[in-house]
């Protein structure tokens, strides 16, 4: 990256890779507010926040609205990007676990619900915590395999 493009964010190619750990640690929040209390009403709404992800990209998700309007102008230019199309793949991967655990907190069972919404925030958790994200890896491995 030259020094023109961390001037100006919107002429960087590569994604910040702070913002999708920025919108890890509130899809966290949503994930546990939905096993805490229960309903899947959250987790229709996190599904909305995947599916744009998925269909429009990171930069054009809520979070990444959030993350490019309040968060990023206050931090220094990132220090490295990465391509799009993992994270945008792994909110994909979350949408299919939201949506499955949509069926399970309206359809039934329940367990099924709650065991889909478990795995989505422990994928959200560790690129929150640690900035490891599976659905990223997935996506490599994913590509390796197909040549």
């Amino acid at each position: 990256m030259n020094a023109m493009n961390a001037a100006n964010p919107a002429q960087i190619q590569g994604l910040d890779v702070r913002g999708p750990r920025f919108g890890a640690v509130l899809t966290t929040i949503v994930l546990a507010a939905v096993l805490v209390t229960g309903s899947g009403w959250p987790l229709a709404a996190q599904a909305a926040v995947f599916a744009v992800g998925a269909a429009a990209g990171m930069r054009r998700s809520p979070y990444g609205w959030l993350f490019a309007t309040f968060v990023r102008p206050r931090l220094g230019p990132p220090a490295e990007t990465e391509d799009p199309a993992p994270p945008r793949f792994a909110q994909a991967v979350g949408l299919a676990f939201a949506l499955i655990g949509l069926t399970g907190y309206f359809a039934g069972p329940l367990w099924l619900g709650m065991a889909a919404t478990g795995c989505a925030l422990a994928a959200a958790f560790l690129n929150a915590a640690f900035g490891y994200c599976l659905g990223c890896e997935m996506y490599l491995l994913f590509r390796r395999a197909t040549g």
